[in-house]
């Protein structure tokens, strides 16, 4: 199943279907699951990138179905069709989402924050967190610089995925990031809450799934396949180093803290981000 890059042709009922791959630590478990299950190499066709780079291409349809972020499915759910039981999820500290800050979380009043541009979810998280738990006004500027950088030039800074992890455990060092203060947004929204918090979800352009039923029924049962697999096998996965500066245990316990399923109260704390993005204008 190799990668190939984005193509305009039409996918037609004959051609592979096209999936988005966020290319982060957290869903290698289920991309390494569907390499290991799926033997039919040219069944689909992956695309690489990160959140909002994927998101981005099954907008514009050049992705037939992906783990987009759970705020693309909330904006439009007409254009999308839910792939019931996948998630990224969490209940409490994700590990990957931090808000990396030189002061305490309440002293940022009124300071201008960076945001990575890979994010949509977290960036509309973080909004949350401020102005309706904390009571705060602030303002937001997307970049592209990585965590280490950004700090030099805010006050604090929205990192997620790879990135993120490897700035906060380089938190301390020397020559490292200078924030004095790290902040996972799982497990705020966990203290405020009380629920999970649903980062991605798999989903499918409805255009895409009608016109290739059978092919969409057959990645579902791939895509559930490779779940149970990617579940089963996390130690083994662990130890094939999939990032440079985590070691296999470290990898592991990121892993093991990740929900991949959407049960019910994974619902209810989806539903209730909703509800907090449609009340700060952000859906």
């Amino acid at each position: 199943m190799a990668v190939e890059k984005p193509a305009a042709e039409d996918p037609g009922h004959n051609s592979p279907l096209r999936i988005g791959r966020i290319s982060y630590l957290n869903l290698r478990p289920i991309f390494r699951g569907l390499e290991m299950t799926v033997e039919d190499e040219g069944r689909y066709r992956f695309f690489d990138g990160h959140p909002a780079m994927v998101n981005a291409r099954l907008r514009s349809g050049k992705v037939d179905a992906s783990p987009s972020s759970s705020i693309v499915y909330l904006k439009d759910p007409a254009e999308y069709s839910l792939i019931e039981g996948h998630s990224i999820s969490s209940f409490g500290p994700i590990r990957s989402i931090y808000l990396f800050s030189t002061l305490p979380i309440e002293e940022l009043r009124g300071s201008t924050i960076g945001i990575t541009n890979q994010t949509e979810t977290s960036a509309a998280l973080l909004k949350i967190v401020l102005k309706k738990f904390l009571g705060m006004d602030f303002k937001t500027r997307v970049t592209r610089q990585p965590a280490a950088l950004c700090l030099r030039n805010f006050r604090a800074f929205l990192a997620i995925g790879d990135d993120a992890m490897l700035a906060g455990k380089q938190m301390g060092k020397k020559g490292g990031p200078a924030a004095g203060f790290i902040y996972d947004l799982g497990l705020i929204w966990k203290e405020y809450t009380g629920l999970p918090f649903v980062y991605a979800l798999w989903i499918a352009r409805k255009d895409s799934a009608a016109q290739n039923k059978k092919a969409f029924t057959v990645f579902m049962q791939d895509l559930e396949r490779a779940k149970q697999y990617a579940l089963a096998h996390l130690e083994e996965a662990s130890r094939e180093k999939p990032l440079k500066g985590l070691d296999a245990e470290e990898v592991l316990q990121y892993w093991r803290g990740i929900s991949y399923g959407l049960d019910p109260l994974e619902k209810k704390g989806l539903a209730l981000f909703g509800k907090y993005a449609r009340e700060l204008d952000l859906l």
